[in-house]
């Protein structure tokens, strides 16, 4: 990375899987990312809801006719959970307060600044690319549960191929224009439109695989797909 200006953002699923909130991976995420504050970086680390949003939306469609306004607040309700927990387990780095309007420029000398939702009607990724408008930040790291982009779902699919590189264009084909809550997408639609407007280098990366992580921060060849160019 050319950039010491970092945005990160972090699908929920990672952060809490089915099996509950994987501590190990946080313990391990933040051993990486204190290695590069060291190095002068400076992080946003942008928050999903992921499995917690979906089961919290979930539940409540079970019992009653939930508007597709407050399925979107429960998700927002839950990246800033998540969001609080990252600003927990960075408490000596990071910024005191948690980003919940993107368009409000914070001054700080701290070197984590921490995100969750904003409002109805996309997800987190929309909020990491405002954060990339506001900061003039050219990049932005995707950590999902998956090492590529692929053009078709490969857990139906035997066909399915995987996408080192595209570009706008060609990846709104396959995630469409319409956002829903509770959508599980590699780049939400909402956001991959905005990340083209502002030409943005968006690079999807498994978070799983740290070491991965790393390669990418130092600027070596790394598993993952790549999405610039309009």
């Amino acid at each position: 990375m050319n950039n010491k200006k970092i945005i990160i953002s972090l699908g929920g699923s990672i952060i809490v899987p089915e099996s509950g909130i994987d501590w190990e991976f946080l313990k391990n995420f933040r051993e990486l990312i204190i290695k590069y504050i060291k190095k002068d970086y400076k992080f946003f680390l942008i928050s999903g809801g992921g499995v917690t949003a979906r089961n919290y939306i979930k539940a409540a469609d079970n019992i009653v006719k939930v508007t597709d306004n407050d399925k979107d607040w429960l998700g927002i309700h839950s990246t800033r959970l998540n969001a609080h927990l990252l600003r927990t387990i960075f408490y000596d780095f990071a910024y005191k307060e948690i980003i919940k309007n993107p368009t409000i420029h914070f001054s700080t000398n701290k070197k984590i600044i921490i995100g969750g939702g904003w409002k109805p009607g996309w997800s987190t990724d929309y909020v990491a690319t405002m954060i990339a408008q506001e900061y003039e930040i050219k990049t932005i790291i995707n950590l999902s549960n998956i090492d590529y982009v692929y053009d078709s779902d490969p857990k139906i699919s035997k066909q399915a191929k995987k996408i080192k590189e595209t570009n706008w264009t060609n990846f709104r084909k396959l995630v469409g224009n319409k956002w829903k809550p509770g959508l599980n997408m590699p780049f939400d639609p909402i956001a991959s439109k905005k990340a083209q407007l502002l030409n943005l280098k968006t690079i999807m990366l498994n978070g799983k695989n740290l070491n991965n992580l790393k390669e990418c921060l130092d600027g070596k060849n790394f598993i993952g797909t790549i999405i610039e160019g309009k």
